[in-house]
Order: C-alpha cells, then structure tokens, then sequence
C-alpha cells in the first residue's frame, strides 16, 4: 500500500492568519482508503523551492498531493513548480480554458487575460474538472508509477473535487486496504515513563504502528493497524491492546477520546456524585475545566478561590495556627482546604489546590511545589507534587493532578 506527502502551498499559510485546513481533511479521506500520511509540508510562494519539495517528496513517496498554487496570478506557482519537478512542459488545454471562460459567462463577469494561465496543463497530466471555481486540478502518473496531484486551494473547491474527481481514481488504483485504530489517553506518568513501561510490547510490532504524545500531564497512545480488510486490522489491534491495558492498569483513564475532566464529570453523573473546589496557586482553574463539560451541573456544585491565608481560614476554616506551622504550601493545609471546602458545601468530594506558580515563592517552598488534596466520607489525602515549566504550565499541571487524584478517589470507591 503507498504512502502519501501533502504539500500546502502558499505563503499566506507561513503566517499567523491562515490555518492549513486541507492536509487534516485529506488525511482523513486518504486514511479510509488505507494511505498513510507520512509527511506534510507547507511551502511558501517560491518556484525553486517548491520544485525542490515536490523533486524530494516524489523520490521518497509514491502519492504526492499539492494543495494550492493553481491561480491566475504570478505567485501561483504550483503548476509551473510541478513541472519543473518533473521535467515537463506545459501547453494550453482548449477544454479547460472554454469550461472557465464559461464559468465566467454565467457569472456575467468579464474574464481577464491573466486567467488563461489556469488552462495551462503539464505534460501528461488528465485534467480534473473544477465546477466550484476558475482552477482545474491535474492528475499525474509518472513514468516509475508515482502520482501526483494538483488540487485547489479554496476548501469547498479541494473537497468537491477530491470526492468527484480523486476518490473514484484512488479506489480504481489502490489495493484494499482498511485502517483500524486503537487510542488511550494517560495521567500520572511522563512520557519517558510511558515508553519505558511500554516500549518491550510495541517494538515487536511494525504493524500496528505506535505514536505517543505528550501534553501537560496528559500522554496519548495511538496505535494504527492497516491491513487489507478492517477484521484482519482489528485482529492486530487484540494482540496488542490488552498488552498495554495490563501494564498501565488504571493510569489509563479514556480509550475513546475523552479529556481528562470530561471522564471525571462521567464517573461522578454515573455514581450520583458531587464535588466542589478549594484553589489557591490555579485560581478558578480546575472548576473552569470541570464546568467546560457540558453536564457538569448535575454534579458540580461551586468552589472557592482562597488566594491569600486570610481567605483561607474565613471561607474554608482553615487554622491559622496550621498556616504558621506548615505554610500555605502544605500538605496539611490541603487537607484542611479539602475538607473545608466539603463541609461548607455539603459534597460527596471536596478537592484542594495549593502552590508556588511563581515566579517567586511567598511561602518558602521551590517554585513548582503543589500539594492536591481530596476529601470525601472515608477522610481526607494530600499529595506532594514538583512540576517543571512556566507559571501557565504549572497551573495546568495543578488541575491535571488534582482531576486525577480525584477520578482515582471516585474509583476507589467502589
């Protein structure tokens, strides 16, 4: 089965404006087919370099799909960079140049001279007709069997064109093939951490492929198994899943997506449970992140931000006597806010964050030092928590800890 590059053309895309939507709804289109995307590339408005990209790409993969570039101005170099790739001619296509002059009569709009740069074809290339815009796309097959293609860049005009004109010529040309994929998202371990527990299981397999990717306190495990028919793939993925569901145990916490707050608005609605919240150093962080989940009300039911030590004991009932002794950074002062919180609300689960963000630290404990406590009818638990990073990533950081420590609280229970 090929592979497949997607290169985006257009400076524009280099910018901060534009966003290269294409190659994410060609990827998912290819990906049913059975092609792997390999590689993706956004290149701006330069012949040369463009020529250079599609010359490398072409030595490398066996489809080759551009996006963009097939306007009628001078910085649409799409068509010419592909033939200089490719060392081939151009010539000027009678069909192609009468179907947008037409395209331009029904418009009641005059055609400007510059537009017949569009019905420039490369050599050997079946031109892919374009009834949603100006800019016919080309498809080519080269002389070692690979292809490329040339696709507008206006999305309406790339996805009717891709399922009119591409999808029937890669089903045609394509052996079968189906891809299944298996996906779990991780909290409490780094991703080194991950990989090494791992790593023993999935380097034995080219087949399903396994990509991790790390995020703030959230790892993603994506496995990918292609074969010829869907039942064959996910017979590869049952030899290899349950492997991995057995080494990560309940450090697992979603295999179909779902982010960490919504898995914990899901245990909480399905066990009639509710919380509330008590932070400090994440300021509204955590309730923000729980209340983001559509349903929270039935099981979210308020919070407090204590920022200072005054707010702490006059909302949560903090001793100040506990403040003085441990610091606001403390386990002990977690508890209290956890179980603080609890009782001024009357919640099944009360949750606590406490810590230095920085950039300086008003209690003496090293910037990154958290402490995330949970209350609940069995007691209360405080743990201790260094994070690495900026003041924004160890807020995040916070709240991730403190829906994890929370959602394995919820699970303890039975």
């Amino acid at each position: 089965m090929p592979d497949a590059e997607i290169l985006a053309v257009g400076s524009e895309l280099l910018g901060t404006q534009r966003v290269d939507t294409n190659s994410l709804y060609l990827t998912g289109k290819l990906n049913v087919l059975g092609v792997e995307v390999v590689q993706k590339c956004v290149v701006g408005d330069d012949r040369a370099r463009l020529a250079n990209e599609i010359a490398s790409a072409l030595r490398r993969t066996e489809i080759v799909i551009l996006s963009g570039g097939l306007g009628p101005t001078e910085d649409d170099i799409t068509r010419d960079a592909v033939a200089a790739a490719l060392g081939r001619t151009q010539y000027q296509d009678a069909a192609a140049l009468a179907a947008i002059e037409e395209r331009f009569r029904r418009n009641n709009r005059k055609m400007a001279e510059i537009n017949k740069r569009q019905a420039m074809v490369i050599e050997g290339a079946e031109v892919l007709p374009n009834p949603r815009g100006t800019a016919p796309g080309q498809w080519i097959r080269t002389e070692d069997c690979r292809t490329v293609m040339l696709l507008p860049g206006p999305p309406h005009e790339l996805k009717g064109m891709f399922e009119d004109q591409v999808q029937p010529r890669l089903e045609a040309m394509l052996p079968k093939q189906c891809i299944e994929t298996a996906f779990y998202r991780i909290a409490g371990m780094g991703e080194s951490d991950v990989d090494a527990l791992i790593a023993p299981v999935y380097s034995k397999y080219t087949n399903p492929v396994t990509t991790i990717l790390a995020g703030a306190g959230d790892i993603q495990l994506h496995f990918r198994a292609r074969c010829s028919t869907t039942e064959e793939a996910k017979s590869l993925l049952a030899e290899v899943c349950p492997q991995i569901e057995k080494l990560l145990g309940d450090r697992i916490y979603s295999n179909d997506g779902a982010s960490l707050e919504e898995t914990v608005v899901k245990l909480l609605r399905a066990k009639n449970g509710t919380v509330a919240v008590a932070e400090s150093a994440t300021g509204g962080g955590l309730g923000a992140r729980i209340t983001s989940v559509a349903g929270s009300s039935a099981c979210f039911m308020g919070g407090f931000i204590t920022y200072t030590n005054e707010m702490k004991e006059q909302l949560l009932g903090v001793s100040s006597e506990v403040i003085a002794e441990y610091t606001e950074v403390s386990e002990q002062v977690a508890v209290a806010m956890a179980k603080g919180v609890r009782d001024k609300t009357g919640v099944g689960y009360g949750v606590s964050v406490t810590g230095e963000a920085g950039p300086e630290s008003g209690s003496g404990q090293p910037v990154g030092v958290f402490y995330v406590g949970v209350a609940d009818e069995r007691g209360a638990e405080a743990r201790r928590y260094q994070f690495p990073g900026d003041r924004a990533r160890l807020r995040q950081l916070g709240t991730q800890w403190a829906l994890d420590m929370l959602r394995r609280r919820i699970l303890s229970a039975g």
